[in-house]
């Protein structure tokens, strides 16, 4: 009954309610008792009389009450809303660190100096760079990594992307605007945090937190919350780079095990240099081999690094026995071999569709699509249509459109939230023979 009173707006409606509720109640109460007890005494019908006035005052201010906590709460709801915003915010760029060779770190302040949201250790922040050269902004994906609290802004620590050796390809055309333009003072435009790769720090299982290079990220955010919100929880973090100078966050790694006794650190370098004699604790490549041996007990395993390094320590992970619901990744890069385990409703897993008319409302064009043609997001770009991306893998939910018809068949499952009545482009194909998409 109380919830179905606070559902009434008006102050006023809600006061008159509960007086009248009590009144009743008082009323009735007082009848019985009082017919019982003096049945023949007149003066008892008095007491009757006052005690629902009284009833009826209290209910009246039970009411007030009521509403004044009903708009407290209504007005603290509003202030969260506030905070989450939808499509494309500003952030201002205060700090500028380098972390290691190759990663530097950026913290960003919401330019309208309003509050932002805190978010789940080990979520991403989606940016948009205007870069010279480039006909469209770029769009990238990069795990947060850390976990401030308060939340008062948020830190991307990214890697400087080099050219792939043997092959005729730019360097990475984000990470290096980011490192060698990007200044104290630069404004860049960022989407809410979002993603599924997430520490649940309530957990009573033992976490491990496996990376490798700039897989650390996600992982720092992981052991800062776990330590905040539940040190109780048994920790191990593991992490494999080349050497000390390759090695980012190591100080900071080692800050947190000063405040969590349950958090366990381990670092393997591959390479390492005379001068990182006492850095490092074993010394080769971050294998499945390496985390049976330190971790003895029942855990479930975070993965983000390499994708060879990933899908490694996965294999070797359900070799010896890890069911599969316990081994969760990040990759932003190519996609991970894995079973899939459920399928997004109205979608299909694999295609038999060989041939689709697409109808790309936005951009006006009708286009005939065939077996060959890849992605929608590929096809998409090959008819001089230019959606928003980012991973292209699944993950950050960049290119996600609107879809008015048809059905479309994803090659790989993928991992971001999808709106209903919404489709991710960058993974599926026609799933019937027409198809319309608000592109």
């Amino acid at each position: 009954m109380l919830e179905n009173i606070r559902q009434i707006h008006n102050p006023i409606i809600r006061t008159f309610t509960t007086a009248s509720i009590a009144f009743s109640a008082v009323t009735i109460l007082s009848g019985i008792l009082l017919g019982f007890t003096h049945p023949k005494d007149k003066s008892a019908s008095q007491i009757g009389v006052y005690s629902s006035l009284l009833g009826t005052g209290c209910g009246a201010i039970f009411g007030l009450l009521l509403t004044s906590n009903s708009s407290q709460q209504k007005a603290k709801q509003q202030i969260c809303d506030t905070k989450i915003w939808k499509d494309w915010r500003n952030f201002v760029v205060v700090r500028k660190v380098k972390e290691s060779e190759e990663i530097t770190s950026f913290y960003l302040q919401s330019e309208d100096k309003e509050e932002i949201p805190n978010f789940q250790p080990g979520q991403f922040l989606t940016i948009k760079l205007d870069i010279p050269g480039q006909d469209k902004p770029v769009i990238r994906t990069y795990s947060l990594s850390d976990y401030p609290e308060p939340c008062n802004y948020y830190r991307l620590s990214i890697k400087r992307e080099p050219a792939p050796k043997g092959f005729d390809v730019p360097p990475g055309v984000a990470s290096n605007f980011m490192h060698d333009y990007i200044r104290e003072g630069s404004v860049i435009p960022a989407k809410a945090p979002n993603g599924k790769f997430v520490l649940d720090v309530n957990k009573p299982m033992t976490a491990v937190l496996i990376s490798n290079g700039v897989g650390i990220t996600p992982m720092i955010s992981m052991a800062k919350a776990a330590t905040r919100l539940n040190p109780n929880r048994s920790i191990w973090f593991v992490h494999g780079t080349r050497d000390g100078q390759f090695h980012a966050f190591r100080d900071e790694v080692l800050e947190i095990t000063q405040q969590n006794p349950n958090l366990n650190v381990h670092f393997r370098y591959s390479r390492p240099l005379l001068k990182d004699e006492g850095k490092y604790h074993s010394m080769g490549y971050v294998d499945a081999a390496l985390i049976k041996e330190l971790v003895q007990q029942e855990a479930e395993y975070f993965l983000c690094g390499s994708p060879t390094f990933m899908q490694s320590i996965m294999d070797g992970l359900k070799e010896s026995g890890v069911p599969g619901n316990r081994i969760l990744f990040e990759s932003f890069g190519k996609p991970m071999k894995v079973a899939s385990e459920k399928i997004t409703a109205a979608v299909n897993i694999g295609n038999d569709v060989e041939q689709a008319e697409i109808v790309f409302t936005k951009s006006g064009k009708t286009l005939n699509w065939k077996q060959g043609d890849g992605s929608i997001l590929e096809f998409a770009e090959a008819n001089k249509i230019s959606p928003p991306f980012s991973c292209r893998v699944g993950i950050c939910g960049t290119c996600m459109c609107k879809i008015r018809g048809g059905e479309v068949a994803y090659q790989e499952e993928p991992s971001a939230e999808i709106d209903e009545g919404s489709v991710l482009i960058c993974v599926s194909q026609p799933g019937s023979s027409r198809v319309v998409l608000d592109i």
